[in-house]
């Protein structure tokens, strides 16, 4: 989603290779960054990086000596220079924010300025990649001499042609060129008369394409010339390479600096769609605190999203969400551990003013149903396999995000077990953010002062969600409510009300 707003392929490959790190320093710096590259984008200016062109292999051929480049590869350096060059020039425009491009400077410090290069280019080379007629004296005898054989040529072989008799005269057909070779169209039956090599046929066969004698001599001459301009070009390139090689290194940290402002740009653009805002950094002890968080994926959907605040004091270590299915649990506890992530990859994260976001050494989760034939793990067995993994590596430096804890198994025993999982991950005072259907679990909230209760709101009559977060209070998993509103039998429902507890 965020690769998709860069404008190169650069840069977006730069967006896919982030990954969540827990240098504070460089979290820091990226966010600093990303939001200075936002207010740039939403100034008056209206700021967007200039196109970068796909210049890492010339880059990587202008690097080795003697090495010989393409004119198309001189193309995309030109094209690299001059966007390093105009990106400069649109980063002085007054109505940028200052303060925005002074966080940005150690980068746009790396950009090029070459006019000798891009002249050297462009003498050279015409706008459509053509070698020039002045790239040389040389090259300009040679093709002024081509022209003229052409054209000579062209016209002894228009004369041959008016000469043949109208049987072996092909209509509405011209001087043509086969394997290289300037020819005429004959009939077949003129083919003795004509003489010469043939070069080809038509698809049925009744046309052949004929070199006459009298034209071989001037199609070697024009082979021989056409060989002498392909040595000539190749010894300019190679001259022109020789030329902008020491510049080779300024070149590639311009390249660079260009790929980092477009990845920059895309997640500046994510800030800017999205409303997400900066983020104070904590340390994993501190309060956790998410103003108007919202799951990134579903903004991308262009969803109408309800956004969620969660505030955890130093001392609640565990949140435990209930309520009913398709309420948004899971979506809110994947939001949770995605702005996390984000935060620690130097993406925006999708959170309003005023939130704390800890930088985590692990985030672990247990989330949906990896029931597997092939590794032979049921439901609950894949749980379990989880469960095993996150008792063995949480810490109080990690997010622990669980889904349906207890689920799989008998209520009775995978409360019991969803308990001490949650006990043992709370006195060990790993964040952990923790989904349940299990009415046994709610009552930790009571027994231990590091687990907190919260449900996602429930429109009892409507029966619908409304996807708002409430802490401090258990959910309901209204089940027979639903089951009455999807038409279970009334008398099925009256016996499973009367077996309920008190």
């Amino acid at each position: 989603v965020v690769a998709d707003r860069a404008t190169s392929e650069e840069g977006a490959e730069r967006v896919r290779l982030l990954r969540p790190t827990t240098d504070r320093a460089w979290i820091e710096r990226e966010q600093s960054r990303v939001f200075a590259i936002r207010s740039l984008i939403a100034s008056e200016a209206r700021w967007a990086p200039y196109a970068i062109p796909a210049a890492r292999r010339p880059l990587e051929r202008l690097r080795v000596e003697n090495a010989s480049l393409a004119a198309s590869d001189f193309m995309l350096l030109r094209a690299l220079l001059r966007s390093s060059r105009t990106t400069l020039d649109s980063l002085k425009d007054p109505r940028l924010p200052l303060a925005a491009r002074a966080v940005l400077e150690p980068v746009t410090s790396r950009l090029l300025r070459d006019a000798r290069g891009e002249a050297a280019i462009d003498a050279l080379l015409s706008d459509d990649g053509e070698i020039r007629d002045s790239a040389s004296p040389r090259l300009r005898g040679i093709r002024r001499e081509l022209r003229h054989a052409e054209s000579d040529l062209v016209a002894l072989l228009e004369r041959l042609m008016s000469r043949l008799d109208a049987t072996q005269q092909v209509p509405d057909m011209s001087v043509t060129i086969r394997n290289g070779r300037q020819v005429i169209p004959v009939r077949r039956e003129g083919r003795a008369a004509v003489g010469g090599i043939v070069h080809d046929a038509s698809a049925t066969g009744g046309t052949l394409f004929i070199e006459p004698p009298a034209a071989v001599e001037a199609g070697n001459r024009m082979r021989e010339l056409v060989a002498e301009e392909a040595i000539e070009i190749e010894r300019i390139l190679f001259e022109l390479g020789d030329t902008l090689r020491p510049g080779h290194a300024a070149m590639a940290d311009a390249f660079d600096a260009l790929a980092e402002l477009d990845s920059l740009y895309a997640r500046g653009q994510m800030a800017l769609d999205f409303g997400a805002s900066p983020v104070a950094l904590r340390d994993p002890a501190e309060t956790f605190e998410i103003n108007g968080g919202r799951h990134p994926l579903l903004l991308a959907q262009g969803a109408r999203v309800v956004s969620f605040d969660l505030s955890l004091g130093e001392s609640e270590r565990t949140f435990l969400i209930s309520g009913p299915n398709t309420g948004g649990k899971t979506v809110l506890i994947k939001a949770i551990a995605l702005i996390s992530l984000c935060v620690q990859a130097g993406v925006p994260a999708t959170v309003g003013d005023g939130s704390g976001i800890a930088i985590y050494d692990e985030i672990f989760a247990d989330i949906g149903d990896e029931q597997s034939i092939a590794a032979s793990l049921s439901t609950f067995s894949a749980h379990v396999r989880n469960l095993r993994e996150i008792l063995a590596g949480a810490t109080e430096h990690s997010l622990v995000i669980i889904d349906e804890l207890g689920s799989g198994t008998d209520p009775v025993e995978g409360a019991a077990l969803g308990g001490a999982v949650l006990e043992s991950l709370t006195a060990r005072h790993a964040r952990t953010v923790a989904t349940t259907h299990l009415g046994a679990l709610k009552h930790l909230a009571v027994e231990d002062a590091g687990v907190v209760n919260g449900s996602l709101q429930f429109d009892a009559i409507e029966l619908a969600p409304t996807y708002r977060l409430i802490k401090g209070i258990p959910g309901q998993s209204y089940g027979l409510s639903i089951a009455r509103r999807l038409g279970v039998p009334a008398e099925v429902l009256e016996r499973a009300e009367a077996l309920l507890p008190d």
